[in-house]
């Protein structure tokens, strides 16, 4: 038996004497600022050049978000002549402030300051790891030495920052993350924030931003919640504080983490549209987002087009957007199982009779419109759907609104074709079976001429008389006959036939186009002499040749049906 599992350190939660978070509810989006380009650039295979770093930071500024991380200025040229673009080439709107990253080193803090000036508002953001690994591994140093660290990089900033303001007018905010929260005590945690809150001299009125990253993720969310939780109740200057979230993704629970930490007290997330980022990612801020906009909260962030949202992110990190990603992926609104699509087909009949205010589809937590999708894709079929996808396919696609009665057939004719083929059928391909299966059949009965007309019945009402050629083979028949309506009458019409023990079951109707071209659509439901029932649909312009066609496609194909 593999032991391997017996070399890693198990998390040792924080240990809380009360929790309040897991009764609290979300009611607000928090302040989000996207990091997609710094740390989402930072982990592209081929980073984006300044060209599609413009567009991606207009595309950010499009969707809503008022604070944008934009680099790292003093680590390279490049992020240094981007922020000097954005500057320089007023790019940045001025209810947006650009934040830049910084190590808590005295030389990249001056080097930042120079790549700031000129913009109107900006955060600051600078950070020194403080985790127990990072202090033993790494830095060889203890907390003491950790915490000198980033004192003595607030006391440079807050002396820097209060020149330039006083120079320029900027909007300067601080934001201190100790990097690696997740994996640092608590306690140490709490004393080297409290001890940055002093040093820059933040107030109620000019609050710090600290950001509490989960670098590396290495706990289950409601671990992680407990961390924030107990963070926030032991800083002794909370009301100087805004406190912010920087998750990472390493378990898969990046999503979940964020959520519980906001019930736990934390108001601002850093995070990247689809998640991207190092090892496995930055918490995803489009499913963050629109998991608010699902229950009913204002997210704050226009995601009303999120194919071209899409587009742009795959065109400038080439990076794929997986089919499965929540609300994005190609999939996401697609259901190929037959319970799943008959109960969509459901909610959709459902949202039409009920003029529902609410969003009421089971399987589709979102409105696809919401998000600039569409409904045509929804429903796809394939080996595993069933006889809801089918109808659901041919009504919104196609507009054949085929009675429910009709679904159990339609369908098992197209999963056979399924079958057969092995693969999925595109809507195009339902059409072709429907229109083979009941608009094409040509015999062995052909009605080659038909006449209708109104007659009068001894004072008891409105009769109608049906008066036709029917063929069979090549044999021509001249038939007649009247009754209280269209199918009436043409059954009388063929009462001394062999195709005479056939009676009437069910029918329904509707247009199939509008204006001028208009043209009516039968569904005829039979019950043959051998006792089965069988469909059949007919279409005309006129609504009683519409009748008859949708009455002899019922015995012609019970008629083949039987002979096979």
């Amino acid at each position: 038996m593999n032991k391997n599992h017996r070399k890693y350190i198990p998390f040792v939660p924080q240990p809380m004497a009360e929790r309040i978070w897991p009764g609290n509810v979300l009611t607000q989006a928090p302040i989000w600022c996207s990091v997609d380009l710094r740390d989402g650039n930072q982990s592209l295979i081929d980073p984006m050049n300044l060209d599609e770093k413009l567009e991606f930071f207009k595309l950010l500024v499009d969707i809503g978000f008022k604070e944008i991380e934009v680099g790292f200025p003093s680590a390279s040229e490049t992020e240094y002549t981007i922020l000097r673009t954005l500057i320089d080439g007023g790019h940045i709107p001025d209810d947006v402030t650009i934040q830049v990253l910084v190590q808590a080193r005295p030389h990249l803090i001056k080097k930042t300051f120079d790549a700031i000036r000129g913009a109107k508002n900006v955060i600051l953001h600078f950070y020194n790891s403080t985790s127990t690994l990072q202090r033993k591994v790494v830095f060889q140093t203890d907390m003491d030495g950790i915490i000198d660290i980033a004192v003595q990089a607030s006391e440079l900033i807050r002396e820097m920052g209060d020149q330039m303001v006083a120079e320029t007018g900027v909007n300067l905010r601080y934001e201190y993350s100790p990097e690696s929260f997740s994996g640092t005590e608590m306690d140490n945690a709490v004393s080297i924030c409290q001890r940055v809150i002093e040093a820059v001299g933040a107030t109620t009125e000019r609050p710090i931003i600290l950001n509490l990253p989960s670098t590396v993720e290495g706990c289950m969310p409601n671990q992680h919640a407990d961390q924030i939780e107990y963070f926030i109740q032991n800083l002794p200057s909370r009301e100087a504080a805004i406190i912010s979230l920087h998750p990472h993704n390493d378990r898969g629970t990046g999503v979940a983490a964020t959520e519980l930490a906001l019930l736990a007290g934390a108001q601002r997330v850093e995070g990247t549209l689809f998640g991207n980022g190092e090892r496995t990612g930055n918490v995803d801020l489009i499913t963050l987002a629109l998991n608010l906009h699902t229950q009913g909260i204002d997210p704050r962030l226009d995601f009303s087009n999120l194919p071209k949202i899409r587009e742009l992110y795959e065109r400038t990190t080439k990076l794929p957007v997986h089919p499965r990603h929540p609300y994005a992926g190609d999939l996401v609104f697609t259901a190929f199982s037959g319970s799943h699509q008959d109960a969509i087909n459901k909610g959709v009949q459902y949202m039409k009779s009920s003029d529902s205010p609410h969003w009421e589809i089971p399987y589709l937590p979102i409105d696809p419109a919401d998000v600039g999708r569409h409904y045509e894709p929804i429903i796809r079929i394939n080996s595993q759907s069933g006889k809801g996808g089918t109808a659901f396919i041919m009504e919104t696609v196609h507009g054949y609104q085929m009675p429910r009665a009709m679904h159990p057939e339609f369908g098992t004719i197209v999963q056979a074709e399924t079958d057969r083929r092995g693969t999925e059928l595109l809507a195009t391909d339902i059409l072709g079976i429907f229109r083979r299966t009941y608009l094409d059949i040509d015999g062995p009965y052909r009605l080659l001429d038909q006449h209708f007309s109104e007659i009068q019945d001894n004072g008891d009402g409105s009769h109608v008389a049906f008066h036709g050629t029917l063929r069979f083979g090549e044999t021509d028949t001249p038939i007649s006959g009247t009754g209280n309506g269209p199918i009436d009458a043409f059954f009388n019409a063929v009462r001394d036939l062999s195709i005479a023990g056939y009676s009437f079951e069910s029918y329904h109707q509707h247009a199939i186009s509008a204006g001028s071209d208009s043209k009516a659509v039968t569904y005829i439901q039979l019950k043959c002499p051998q006792g089965f029932n069988i469909f059949g649909v007919g279409v005309s312009s006129n609504i009683s040749r519409a009748s008859i066609y949708g009455v002899l496609c019922a015995i012609n194909r019970a008629i083949l049906t039987v002979g096979e």
